[in-house]
């Protein structure tokens, strides 16, 4: 995917289908060389921990990544009193200290703990820099997970899935796979055929993709409308091009039928942090509808089991604004055989993902967010990416590490005079410095160099 800068939404389509093939790939070796099975006595309860919690589906919240400490307070609230927990911590690079910190209060406590590390780098790659406020680090935390495996009480799942194709934005084949690994745990495993029937449609993804694009490089915008969870898939997408492309918010967002009820999120309504939650189909039509132009991209999100009265009667409301409306709309056709619903839901949810994937990362290499297969416009808010700035620095202007970083923390503190204080605080100083700075970005860097 080194060109995909270079090529048009056709030919990045196919870029894109082959990276995600990748993950059906069958390898010289089982990845999942341990194979465990729960029968528990009592109700399963599923829940969730998000760093940054609930406003970090929808807006940026890198920051809390980096706090191990937060994560094992926020594990261990949620599971009070709980005698059996299965916790599956996901770091798709084996590098957040947030994971890293709730999988070392899991293996202090194994009497109630079963962890699972989810992730897709070999445990020998996994991040060895000191964390905050921590004697240990990330790597020291996946081989206590391995040695443990041996006697069945931890558990390591890490396939290989090759490079990304926009290196190091693990939300695209990353974020796929954790769904499938995650759904395959907990209720059947997905099947290439959902693979074939999404890029069955390259043409119209390819059209898509130079639609958005135009729509970004014209300062106009791009709304996913969804129905239920391809609305969730929407608003995620949606969020995660801020941090990964240096987007504005409404630069591309989601919004969902219902709001925050279709959401069942367990902080609630959140609408008033900010125009940044404001989500409902609702608030599309007040806020939205009566400004929409004919340069924005429209996509509606639905599926037949949907309310399609409700989609069409919202669909005659944009037509009045603009004719740029188009839809991933989900049917039973391709399936010939009888598909339990939630199992249909979830194929469905995987299609739109690769789809919307496709659509908001080819709009935003048009608009010139990418170099080669390479983020360069993205924002410095936590130490994964403070390291990621600096080795695109390092690559594409050949000079040390060490000038790097300080050309960097040029950037951040905006000065070309460095204290000592400075370069010799640690990494969450400067990001949280970088985090109330919002221009500080990676393209601005380069021109600070030697």
């Amino acid at each position: 995917s080194r060109d995909i800068d270079r090529v048009n939404g056709k030919q990045m389509v196919q870029i894109l289908r082959k990276c995600d093939a990748e993950i059906f790939e069958k390898k010289n070796h089982d990845p999942f060389h341990q194979v465990w099975h729960i029968t528990p006595k009592q109700k399963q309860i599923c829940s969730y921990i998000i760093a940054g919690g609930d406003r970090a589906m929808l807006t940026s919240q890198e920051a809390p990544e980096d706090d191990p400490a937060l994560g094992a307070r926020m594990l261990d609230k949620i599971c009070a009193g709980k005698k059996h927990v299965l916790f599956v911590g996901i770091s798709c690079g084996m590098s957040a200290p947030f994971v890293a910190g709730q999988l070392d209060f899991c293996l202090k406590h194994l009497d109630v703990f079963t962890p699972v590390l989810l992730g897709f780098n070999p445990v020998h790659m996994a991040r060895s820099e000191p964390m905050q406020d921590c004697s240990f680090h990330f790597k020291d935390v996946a081989e206590r997970m391995i040695a443990e495996q041996r006697h069945k009480k931890a558990f390591v799942l890490n396939p290989v899935l090759g490079a990304e194709a926009i290196s190091g934005s693990s939300r695209m084949k990353g974020g796929s796979a954790t769904k499938i690994i995650l759904e395959s745990i907990l209720l059947a495993g997905h099947e290439a055929m959902v693979y074939e029937t999404t890029y069955s449609h390259s043409d119209e993804l390819a059209a898509l993709i130079h639609q958005a694009g135009e729509s970004l490089q014209m300062k106009a915008h791009v709304y996913y409308i969804g129905w239920q969870t391809l609305g969730i898939i929407g608003l995620t997408d949606a969020s995660e091009c801020v941090p990964t492309f240096g987007a504005d918010f409404d630069d591309i967002r989601g919004f969902i039928n219902n709001g925050f009820r279709e959401m069942k999120n367990k902080e609630g309504d959140l609408s008033f942090l900010g125009p940044e939650f404001v989500i409902g189909h609702k608030d599309f039509v007040d806020t939205i509808l009566p400004s929409l132009s004919q340069n924005d991209v429209m996509l509606f999100l639905f599926t037949v089991n949907d309310d399609l009265h409700e989609v069409t009667a919202l669909a005659d409301q944009v037509r009045r604004r603009t004719s740029n409306l188009h839809a991933i709309a989900h049917d039973l056709e391709k399936f010939t055989i009888p598909v339990n619903s939630v199992v249909m839901r979830q194929r469905w949810e995987l299609s739109t993902k690769w789809c919307l994937n496709a659509i908001s990362t080819g709009a935003h290499v048009l608009k010139g967010k990418v170099y080669m297969n390479y983020m360069i416009d993205l924002r410095v808010t936590n130490s994964k990416l403070y390291r990621r700035a600096i080795n695109i620095l390092q690559r594409f202007t050949g000079c040390s590490k060490g000038e790097c970083e300080r050309a960097l923390l040029r950037a951040i503190y905006s000065t070309d005079d460095l204290s000592e204080d400075m370069t010799s605080a640690d990494v969450w100083k400067h990001t949280d410095v970088a985090n109330r700075r919002d221009q500080v970005r990676t393209r601005l860097f380069i021109f600070t160099i030697c």
